[in-house]
Parts: C-alpha cells; sequence; structure tokens
C-alpha cells in the first residue's frame, strides 16, 4: 500500500478528518495553535502505532507496559511502525553528557582503552613493561625488614561465588588468599555471595625486605605475574593504611613505579567505581558552603547580621564572635565588606592551629577555654553532614552552592583515566571539544603501527556520528555539556541524528517542530538531513510552521481554519503549491504573500541617555564583549545556534539584574559589570520551562484565575446554605476534593524500571471533586466543568466578572484561546508554558519600567499566531518597558526597533558582536549570517508595499 489511509479522526478537537497521507514523503503538517496538529499526528497516527506493537507483544510482555487507549479514530490502514522524536527534555540524570546520549562516548572509550598510551601523572613518561628485575629493583629500595605480601589478582570487582577458582588455588598449593582486602586460610574461606562483586588475589608470598632476598622476590614475582596475567599486588602487613604497589609486566614508570591496571572500557566511565573520579563519585561537581550565600548581607555588621545565625540573636556563635574580635582586634559593629582580609579569611575558614581564648556561658557559670576556631563554613559542613533532622539540613541547605570537583577539575574520571593519551590528547580534552572541532582532530588522526590499525575502525564509527550532529545544525556543541542543560529543540535534534544513523527503513518518523532554535543559516542542513531520513524509504511526519520547511515538503497538511472547538478540519492538503493557492488556507495566504507580517512604518529610535550596559561579558564562549541595551524599546538579540545569545541575556544580564533588583539567589555568568539597572525597578524571565511539573497545576491556578472563580462558587445561595468556602473548591486541600485520588484526577502507578504511567480515577472518574462539590451550580455548571472550558468559552461565560473576564482576555491575546483552564501543566509544550506565563505577567498593573526577557517566544506559533504576540509585544513597550528577545524568526526580527547579532559562528567561533542596529543596519552588514537573510525578506516588503502604492 502506498499511502496511510485515515478515516473518521475524532481525537480531541478533530472533526471527523479523513485523508491520505503518501508513503515513503517528506510531509509537513501546519496550522494554527491549537488546530488540531499533535491531536492527528501524535495521539492519533504514533498513539495507535504504538498500541498496535503494544498488542503484537507477549501478555507477559504487556504487563510491564501501560495499556494504550484506542485512539478515537474509525480506520487507519497502512501504518508503519511508528517513531516520535518530541521536544522533551533528553535526560533529567546528571550524569548523562552529549556524549554519552549519542554513545559517541562509549566509542571513544573504547578508543582509548586499545590505542591509548598511559603516561605517569608525576614524571609525564609513557608507561612501558616492566621486567621482573626492575620490579624486584623496586622492592629492595624499601626500608630493611618491611614486612610484605605478595598476591597475584585472580578475580576483579567480578559477581559469584567463584568455588571454581578457590578450589584452582587450592589444588595449586596455595595456602592463603586475600578476600575484598581480608586474608583467608583456605581451609577457612568465607561464603561469599554470589549477587555481589569481589575481588580474589592468591597470597603468593610473604616476607620481610633484606638485602639477599633478590631470588626469593624473583621467584615469587614471576609466578603472581603468571598466574594474573601480568599483574602482581604488593601489601605492607605492618602498615595497612600505606598505598599497596601495583606490578605489571604492561605498563609502569621507570622513576617512580607508577603503574596502572590494564586499560579497559570500565577504566574510562564516569558510571563506573573503576573510571569514576572516588572525590565527585563522576558527577564533575560537588557541592560546597559558598561564601557568597552564607554573607548574605556583606554590607551589615556581624552583630548586624551579615552572616545569619551568627548574630546577636544566636547567643553562643555571637559569644564566639566577640572573643575572636578580642583576639584580632577588629569591631563587630563594623561592615562585613570593610573587615581586614585575614579576619574574613579566619571568620569563614577557621584559625588552623592557632589557639584562641573563648568564653562560654551555660545555666550555672561562665567558663573559658583555649582552642582553635572551627570557622563558619567548616561548622555548616560539620552541621549537615552530622545532623539527623531534614528540616536542618533544608535549612543549611540554602548555602549550598555548585563548583567543579577540585580534584578532577570537572572531568568525572579518576587519575589514572586523565592520562591516557590518544595523539597527545587525554578523554577530557577530546570531549571538552565542540562537535565540529572533535570532527576535524578525528578526521586527522593517524597513529603509527598497530595502534594505527585498531583505532581506524572506531574512529570511523565516532566520525560518522559527529557528522550527524553536524548536520542537524548542532556542531557548537561539546561532547562533555550535560545533556540537563539542552534545550529541548537540541534534544530533538539528537534524537533524529541518532534516527538517521540507525538506518532503519520503513519506518513513520513524527517530529514536533525540529526547527526549533535553529537560525536560517542551519535549517537548511536539518531539511537536509530529513530528506536523507526519507531517502532511506521512511515516511517523515513534521509539525511544522517554519516557511521553508513547508516550502520544501512533498506534501503538506493544512489544518484548522481557527483553534481549539474552530479548528480540527482538513483546511487544504496537496503541494506547497497547492497549499499557496487555496483561497480557504491561512497558511496559504501567508505562502502566497496575500497576508504578511507588516514592518513598522516608523522605528521608534534608541535614546542614547537610557541604555543598560553590560561590561565585559565572559561567561562560556563570550569574548569579553559589551552591549549596549536600549530602554524602553522592543530589542531583538539573534545570532546562529551556540553563538552567546543566552549567555549574555539570560545568564549575564538576568542574573546580574535579578539579584540586585529583587535580591533573587540565581547563578550569574562573570562580567565587569552592568550599568543602567537603576532606570528599571524589576526584571522578569519569561522562558519555557513548566508552570508546574504534577498534574495539579494548570493555567487556571497558575495565572491566578482560580482563585476568583472558587469564591464565585463559594457566593452561591446553596454553597452558602452548606456553609462551604472558597477552599471547598481547591483541589489541594481536604474538603471538596476526591480523596482516593487527592484531587488530582488520575492516579500515578509506579512502573519500577519503567517510567510513572497516570491512570484516571475510579471514583470520580478524573472529575477531581467529590459528589457534594459537583452538585454546587454557577450559572449551571459545577466547577469540573468550568474547568473544562476552553479560553475563549470561559471568557464569554464569565464576560461579567472582572475579576476573572480580564484575565482571560490575556490569555487570548496571548494566542490561547483554545486552551483549557484546567489543563494539566504538564501537558503543555514549552511554547505554550511560556505564553502562559507572559499572560499572567499581562495581567499585572503595569509599571512602566519593567525588563522583560523573552527566550524564542514564537515556538509552536503559525504566521498568524506570531502576528498576535507581536501586538501584545509592542503593547508591553508602548506601556515604556523593555522587551527583550532571544529569537531565530526573522518576521520577528524585522519588527524590532533594535537588534543585537551575534556570532559569527556557534561555540569557540562565536560569543563575539557582529552587529547591532535596526534590521536595516543588520542586512547591510555582509559579515552577519542574520543579515544575509534578513535582506531579501525586507526587500520584498519594500517592493510589494511599493506596488501596493502604485496600484
Amino acid at each position: 500500500m502506498q499511502q496511510i489511509r485515515v478515516r473518521g479522526a475524532r481525537t480531541h478537537n478533530l472533526k471527523n478528518v479523513s485523508l491520505d497521507l503518501p508513503r515513503e514523503r517528506l510531509i509537513v503538517v501546519t496550522g494554527l495553535s491549537g488546530s488540531g496538529k499533535s491531536s492527528l499526528t501524535f495521539d492519533t497516527l504514533y498513539a495507535e502505532g504504538q498500541r498496535r506493537y503494544v498488542e503484537s507483544l507477549s501478555a507477559y510482555a504487556r504487563q510491564f507496559l501501560s495499556t494504550m487507549d484506542k485512539p478515537d479514530v474509525d480506520s487507519i490502514e497502512g501504518l508503519s511502525p511508528a517513531i516520535a522524536i518530541e521536544q522533551k527534555a533528553s535526560s533529567h540524570n546528571p550524569r548523562s553528557t552529549v556524549g554519552t546520549v549519542t554513545e559517541i562516548y562509549d566509542y571513544l572509550r573504547l578508543l582509548y582503552a586499545r590505542a591509548g598510551t598511559p603516561r605517569c601523572p608525576d614524571h609525564g613518561i609513557d608507561l612501558s613493561a616492566q621486567t621482573v628485575s626492575q620490579m624486584v629493583d623496586q622492592l629492595l629500595r624499601l626500608p630493611e625488614g618491611t614486612a610484605v605480601a605478595l598476591l597475584a589478582p585472580v578475580v576483579s570487582e567480578r559477581k559469584g561465588e567463584h568455588q571454581e577458582v578457590l578450589g584452582g588455588l587450592a589444588g595449586q598449593g596455595f595456602v592463603r588468599v586475600r578476600i575484598d582486602g581480608r586474608i583467608h586460610e583456605m581451609d577457612a574461606l568465607p561464603e561469599l555471595d554470589g549477587r555481589r562483586k569481589h575481588t580474589i588475589e592468591a597470597v603468593v608470598d610473604r616476607t620481610r625486605i633484606r638485602a639477599d632476598s633478590g631470588q626469593r622476590l624473583a621467584e615469587s614475582l614471576e609466578t603472581a605475574l603468571r598466574l594474573s596475567g601480568g599483574l602482581a599486588r604488593l601489601a605492607f602487613l605492618d602498615e595497612p593504611t600505606l598505598d599497596e604497589l601495583l606490578f605489571s609486566s604492561r605498563h609502569a614508570c621507570p622513576v617512580c613505579g607508577y603503574s596502572v591496571p590494564p586499560l579497559e572500557p570500565k577504566l574510562f566511565s564516569f558510571n563506573n567505581p573503576s573510571g569514576a573520579c572516588p572525590a565527585c563519585d563522576g558527577l564533575g561537581v560537588q557541592e560546597f558552603f559558598d561564601p557568597e550565600r552564607v554573607v548574605l548581607h556583606p554590607h551589615l555588621s556581624l552583630a548586624g547580621g551579615a552572616v545569619r545565625g551568627w548574630d546577636r540573636r544566636n547567643e553562643h556563635y555571637f559569644h564566639l564572635i566577640q572573643s575572636l574580635s578580642r583576639h584580632y582586634g577588629f569591631d563587630i559593629e563594623t561592615p562585613w565588606t570593610e573587615l581586614p582580609e585575614h579576619v574574613r579569611h579566619v571568620l569563614l575558614n577557621g584559625s588552623g592551629d592557632e589557639a584562641i581564648e573563648f568564653s562560654y556561658r551555660d545555666a550555672e557559670a561562665k567558663s573559658r577555654r583555649r582552642h582553635p576556631f572551627e570557622g563558619i563554613l567548616p561548622n555548616l559542613t560539620r552541621r549537615y553532614r552530622e545532623t539527623e533532622s531534614q528540616m536542618v539540613r533544608e535549612e543549611l541547605s540554602r548555602y549550598l552552592g555548585v563548583r567543579p570537583c577540585p580534584e578532577c577539575q570537572g572531568t568525572r574520571l579518576n587519575r589514572a583515566a586523565r592520562h591516557v593519551f590518544v595523539a597527545d590528547r587525554t578523554l577530557p580534552q577530546l570531549t571538552a571539544l565542540t562537535v565540529g572541532r572533535a570532527l576535524e582532530f578525528l578526521g586527522a588522526l593517524d597513529l603509527a603501527g598497530w595502534r594505527g590499525e585498531v583505532a581506524a575502525r572506531i574512529v570511523r564509527g565516532v566520525i560518522e556520528r559527529l557528522r550527524f550532529l553536524a548536520d542537524v545544525g548542532l556542531d557548537y556543541l561539546t561532547l562533555d555539556r550535560n545533556a540537563e542543560t539542552l534545550s529541548g529543540g537540541e534534544s530533538q535534534r539528537i534524537r533524529l541524528a541518532s534516527q538517521v544513523g540507525s538506518g532503519l527503513t520503513g519506518v513513520m518518523y513524527i517530529l514536533d517542530e525540529p526547527s526549533i532554535g535553529l537560525h536560517q543559516r542551519d535549517n537548511r542542513r536539518l531539511l537536509a538531513t530529513l530528506k536523507q531520513l526519507r531517502d532511506l524509504g521512511n515516511t517523515v511526519i513534521v509539525v511544522e510552521h517554519d516557511e521553508e520547511a513547508i516550502r520544501e515538503a512533498d506534501h503538506v497538511i493544512d489544518l484548522g481554519p481557527g483553534a481549539g472547538a474552530h479548528g480540527g478540519h482538513l483546511v487544504a492538503q496537496g503541494t506547497p503549491r497547492e497549499i499557496a493557492a487555496s483561497p480557504a488556507s491561512i497558511t496559504g495566504q501567508y505562502l502566497a504573500g496575500k497576508r504578511r507580517i507588516e514592518i513598522p512604518g516608523l522605528r521608534t529610535a534608541a535614546d542614547p541617555a537610557r541604555q543598560i550596559k553590560i561590561l565585559g561579558a565572559r561567561g562560556n564562549n563570550l569574548a569579553r564583549i559589551s552591549v549596549d541595551i536600549p530602554l524602553g524599546l522592543f530589542t531583538c538579540v539573534t545570532g546562529v545556534s551556540g553563538s552567546g545569545k543566552s549567555t549574555l541575556i539570560v545568564d549575564t544580564l538576568f542574573g546580574h539584574a535579578a539579584a540586585r533588583l529583587q535580591g533573587a539567589r540565581v547563578e550569574a555568568a562573570p562580567c565587569d559589570g552592568i550599568e543602567g539597572l537603576e532606570q528599571i525597578d524589576r526584571v522578569i524571565d519569561i522562558d519555557q520551562s513548566p508552570i508546574g511539573r504534577t498534574p495539579r497545576s494548570n493555567p487556571a491556578t497558575y495565572t491566578g484565575l482560580f482563585a476568583p472563580l472558587r469564591e464565585l462558587f463559594a457566593a452561591v445561595t446553596e454553597s452558602r446554605a452548606r456553609g462551604y468556602d472558597a477552599g471547598r473548591f481547591s483541589f489541594n486541600v481536604r474538603g471538596g476534593r476526591c480523596e482516593a485520588c487527592q484531587g488530582d484526577g488520575v492516579i500515578r502507578v509506579e512502573m519500577h524500571f519503567l517510567p510513572d504511567v497516570y491512570v484516571p480515577c475510579d471514583v470520580c472518574r478524573g472529575k477531581r471533586y467529590n459528589r457534594e462539590t459537583l452538585e454546587i451550580r454557577y450559572r449551571g455548571k459545577n466547577i469540573h466543568e468550568v474547568l473544562e472550558m476552553t479560553v475563549e468559552e470561559a471568557a464569554r461565560f464569565f464576560q461579567n466578572v472582572p475579576a476573572a473576564s480580564g484575565k482571560l482576555q490575556t490569555l487570548a491575546d496571548v494566542g490561547l484561546s483554545y486552551m483549557r483552564l484546567g489543563q494539566s501543566a504538564t501537558t503543555l509544550s514549552g511554547g505554550e508554558a511560556q505564553r502562559v506565563k507572559l499572560a499572567r505577567e499581562l495581567a499585572k498593573r503595569a509599571t512602566g519600567r519593567t525588563l522583560y526577557i523573552l527566550d524564542e517566544p514564537t515556538t509552536g506559533l503559525h504566521f498568524h499566531d506570531v502576528e498576535q504576540l507581536l501586538h501584545v509585544l509592542m503593547r508591553l513597550r508602548d506601556e515604556g518597558n523593555t522587551v527583550v528577545v532571544i529569537e531565530h524568526n526573522l518576521d520577528v526580527i524585522k519588527t524590532a526597533d533594535w537588534v543585537i547579532d551575534l556570532g559569527p559562528e556557534g561555540g569557540e567561533g562565536g560569543g563575539r558582536v557582529v552587529a547591532t542596529g535596526t534590521p536595516e543596519d543588520i542586512a547591510a552588514i555582509e559579515a552577519s549570517w542574520t543579515g544575509r537573510y534578513l535582506r531579501p525578506l525586507l526587500g520584498r516588503q519594500d517592493r510589494a508595499r511599493s506596488a501596493a502604492v502604485t496600484a
């Protein structure tokens, strides 16, 4: 069958949609936000594909998987196995990196284990094989009479009871064996737990080092090396705390005797005890009590509360501070910032070995004692470690910060793994490279001899995967980048690159806006990757609003005509040319140029006297740049992916402004300073993080709309007769909610090794409230039915309720008229969550001195929705506020008052200011990638405007 036939799709707001999709084609599904695109692609096509796959499994396998409801559709024929590549964050595991998620790190571990050259960390000498004579010479250099045991490792960190190994050692005449660090006689061996890992070493010899014991040591070493396959370990019997010596007939430093175990891939894994840094357990970071968080008010004195808990209100600690002031001669009323540096150091870190006389008061008498001062930071560390009170731990954790591990400098690996080289580069140095730089390094890699032959096959696999990442516009990412810090679009493109690499055919891929976060320059590479996936023999279905993606598609499906209840119809389908010719299609009208987002006739000029100046910004890849942001304007910050936009605006500007204006405790990127913040009174970052992480969170609770609605229901005559107050209509407290599901409407089922599954509550059937509460009606509707309304329906229903109508109008203004009031926050996309936050800010009383920061607000928006959003942003600007938007959408950039273009490339090639000025100024800069794509757009609109005037 050459088509996928969908008949009678009614999922969510779809209105009995029937259509035929051509197989092995690139299909773009477009339409207004809320028109039913995700309902058709993910909730119908993908859900049915997954359901059929699960039903094909055995009953035993199905018990571990959630039972999937059949989509509301009459029939789907010709369905292929489905893979959905969504915008979910790839991992919340702090151990996941770009390298591990893409499996590139597994190849690199193998490369270093098979072709790496270990070096001595202290002498930088390549480790070569030790002869038995060299080993004996090193032993004879130990102090005369040192009691030692020579061990042969036969089992290293392996699960099992190992009866055969122990029996074999007894058969060879060994009378002692060391198991997990303890020496046992062969006739008194402990029982080993087969489920735990064990290390077994045969005791080859026990002796004292003497000048004439060379022959005995040589024979014992030969036995140990033969038994273990090239390893021997020397333990010190009288001083077991001394580091044991490891001898290798393969790798050892001839100067200091430093040896490494045989190179295995697990040595380079920070998720394995063999390779992880022992100080941070392979996380690369350590929690510590941050002096900047501990000294909360540096402008105050110690007596006045510079350090919370060490002022007059805490008698014990305040007496310690008074004793210190007498000893060091400082005034406790002096502001912290004016205290001498050495005094601040002692206060924070302790007095070391210097004893100080302290006076103590108890219930009976005073006492004096001399002892060193512990220090505020060590004191907090000790209390945090020793306390058993969860409340104390939570209180102290407020002062914790995170820093790179001092032992491994954030590389996550232990000392041995950090000193193995391939072409003079260690594994941490290689993973610190961007994808583009790693491609260059590995492409030029040429190792001599057998190492070159071994490396060739491994390197080929790495280069292939790196090239796939570069093809989807991710060449600026470093391989050691934490997966938690990736945006939804970046995570999606990483999974897309993995799918291209898998080489599957006959599959139906469904993608959700893969162009998010991608500059127009990189869009073409992404489209080429999608076409490559199609050319392998797959059907690629993409939910997308990007004009270039729509024009490059083989087949376009346009849903609409409106959002929510006004959507769900098939407006048009066919080639992009046929869509552009369709008069009923809003998408087609934008493609044909009949409708467009207009360029402002007059741009508001920047006032040199009203600016925020960011000086010497140097976070991440920023090259100590200085940028001026005009106040009272709509400013767009743009540049290719990875050029430093978020670092400059979110990490630097927002971080420092929020700390100074609102006292927020956020990690800000370093810079020399920010001037002009006194001209604004608050800063708000409207990002795409979820508005809540549980099913209880929804747009009504987040925007503050739920409170007036509950008060309305509490004012109903029947409510007053029953004594119900507003709390009765909350699903967060006891009383009116369904106690079976505690007001969630769903019950969480733990799936052990699979993600948790939420199923509807059997008692309230997902309505969240008990029967008595649902009997209360306002104008014929109960509280559950009100929460099920869309914003558009609720706006009509509550049009005469000012407390509710204003908030509903702002939700409609940002293009969310189709959203249900009680829709779970966990089901909202990043773009929808961002627009809910924007609506909440719009509903507040404007001060006219607010700085709004938005990161890609056009995510998930159709041309028509972008136009609506721009009206909202311009409204904020016209009220005197400053709006700074990080954006790639050319329609947004062309309407901005001021543009800051960063680049010229991503990663190491970015971090510099390419151009600043009006969109017309940017378009005139040849070095600007944004300018190159903006130029034809501005020219096209100028011609259209001229033609309209002529007509």
